[in-house]
């Protein structure tokens, strides 16, 4: 049986992040993630 093709309507971006421990990647993840949840763009929990 054929899979459904997968539908690309909307954008979708990978970002990696790398450094040292404790350096705030967690951090700048989170608040990357929030100000993208304020503008519709992302869940942030």
């Amino acid at each position: 049986m054929a899979k459904e093709k997968f539908d690309r309507s909307l954008p979708h971006v990978n970002i990696g992040t790398i450094g040292h421990v404790d350096h705030g990647k967690t951090t700048l993840t989170a608040a990357i993630t929030k100000v993208m949840a304020e503008a519709g763009r992302a869940d942030f929990k």
